[in-house]
């Protein structure tokens, strides 16, 4: 099993939205970048919901989070996992980020959205009873293409219904 860690968050000045994973996958810690799997379908949802190319430079698109007031992050700052899968993740050695500073920075983040259920439960249960004050938190289908219960226009479906009522 490998230690893998985290990466800072992509942070905007007023962020409104918090995107959480849970840890990055091994094509997004190679290339330091999240979700960098080619089939990942983040940057096609999120660049879908708020009108940027999903095949845009990486700095353009994690800018147009940011003019989103879209801040991401992930709940793990380290674990050791063998692999990308979350099923992967060992308990025991795990550390979560310091949301409570981020919370602390950020007066007008008020929703988190749960990149699937191993982040959301991450999230509920490590970090939640840590904030200084409670968000709405939601749970969405996973981008991951290891999540194939859903297809990719239920899954932009259900993320467009969490995500753009947030932005306007």
């Amino acid at each position: 099993m490998s230690l893998v860690h985290s990466f800072p968050p992509v942070l905007p000045a007023a962020s409104r939205v918090l995107i959480v994973g849970s840890m990055p996958g091994a094509a997004s810690l190679a290339a330091v970048r999240y979700y960098a799997h080619p089939r990942n379908g983040f940057w096609p949802i999120v660049g879908a919901i708020c009108g940027f190319d999903p095949d845009a430079d990486y700095d353009v698109r994690t800018a147009a989070l940011r003019g989103c007031g879209i801040a991401l992050w992930d709940v793990l700052q380290r674990c050791r996992r063998r692999g990308s899968l979350d099923s992967a993740i060992e308990a025991d050695d795990r550390a979560v980020n310091d949301f409570a500073a981020l919370f602390a920075t950020q007066p007008a983040l008020g929703s988190v959205l749960c990149n699937g259920g191993t982040a959301h439960d991450l999230f509920v249960r490590l970090v939640l009873p840590t904030l200084p004050r409670r968000p709405d938190v939601r749970r969405l289908p996973s981008t991951s293409p290891a999540h194939a219960a859903k297809t990719a226009a239920q899954k932009l479906a259900a993320w467009r219904t969490a995500l753009a009522p947030l932005l306007a």
